[in-house]
């Protein structure tokens, strides 16, 4: 109980109802929030604390101010706890349960756990709060710079799915604590890959990643990087990408649409250690100038440059169109391998 009344900053002292009624808000609308915050319904208990009450005044008082309609606030409410509950879990799991081993027999977990929680919990915090307001601000970024506000919602995007090759074999094969410093070290490269690129880590699925960029030439040089970090890597399996450029409709943070589930099929007809972009993506890179159509046009687009002294295109993938071939409720696609090109990386 200390240690809950230490991380709650407040001890339990409301009933939901005597909490809905002292933030002014009715009990309909408080369970709403709750129920989106992630947070069981406990009947008439008393298990809310002064800051429920607070956060329950708050979200009401952006509705009434106008600042929010109620949809928006509750959606406010669901994306923020289906956040920080995952964040929470992993730092439980991964972070303090490490940390929390009895150093002395006799010892309990909670002896040990309290004091270290009272030192870092200011500081985590803290460090939450930056995080998120540096990811605000890259966010904030790229809306004001949306032509309209249909292109906020439905935006032209890069789509890329990277999978780990014979996962299900894997997890047969290997224990579990192996499996699972195997799944955190590709979400790690992968994420950090994706960040450093410019790109936007959508979600990891344990064997799968799912990023974004907002131009093919970024979601390319991604997914190439990944490709050969992974095969510079004996411990890890063999990788396949595919992606696609299109309209994706963004929502909590998620992407959806005919583009996203393109991306998704191309990686399961994707070979091993290569990247399958669809006809949208390929075009993109040419238009771009990323590459070009064939390795005739980039001979004729040489030779041109060179007799006008001027220098040519500095093409930096080569694009080889595969076989079209039909795919489950997309129709027939029209793939094309994606690789660096010659003296580029």
């Amino acid at each position: 109980m200390r240690l809950e009344t230490l991380i709650l900053g407040a001890e339990r002292r409301y009933t939901p109802f005597q909490a809905a009624r002292s933030a002014g808000v009715s009990m309909e609308l408080a369970s709403r929030f709750w129920r989106a915050m992630g947070f069981a319904d406990i009947g008439q208990a008393k298990a809310l604390t002064e800051a429920d009450v607070l956060a329950l005044r708050r979200l009401a008082g952006l509705v009434e101010a106008g600042l929010l309609s109620e949809a928006m606030a509750v959606q406010v409410a669901r994306s923020t706890g289906q956040t920080t509950a995952r964040l929470a879990e992993w730092q439980i799991d991964s972070f303090l349960e490490g940390l929390t081993e009895p150093p002395e027999p006799g010892m309990t977990r909670t002896e040990v756990t309290y004091p270290l929680v009272e030192l870092l919990l200011p500081e985590l915090e803290e460090f939450l709060v930056y995080v998120w307001r540096r990811q605000l601000a890259a966010a904030t970024g790229r809306v004001v710079q949306a032509g309209d506000d249909e292109e906020m919602v439905d935006r032209r995007l890069a789509v890329a799915f990277a999978d780990l090759v014979g996962f299900t074999r894997l997890t047969r094969r290997m224990e579990e604590e192996e499996l699972g410093e195997l799944v955190e070290a590709f979400e790690t490269t992968a994420a950090d890959l994706v960040a450093a690129r410019g790109g936007r880590l959508i979600k990891t699925l344990g064997d799968e990643v799912l990023y974004a960029a907002d131009d093919a030439g970024t979601a390319a040089e991604i997914a190439l990087r990944l490709i050969e970090t992974m095969a510079n890597d004996e411990t890890m399996p063999e990788l396949r990408v595919g992606m696609a450029f299109g309209t994706v409709t963004t929502r909590m943070g998620d992407v959806f649409g005919t583009t996203v589930n393109l991306a998704s099929r191309l990686t399961s007809i994707a070979p091993r250690d290569a990247v399958l972009v669809d006809s949208a993506f390929a075009e993109e890179l040419i238009r771009t100038s990323e590459a070009p159509a064939s390795e005739a046009e980039a001979a004729e687009v040489a030779a041109t440059a060179e007799k006008e002294g001027e220098e040519p295109p500095a093409y930096r993938f080569a694009l080889q169109p595969m076989w079209q071939r039909p795919v489950r409720g997309l129709g027939v696609v029209e793939p094309w391998l994606l690789n660096r090109r010659d003296g580029e990386g």
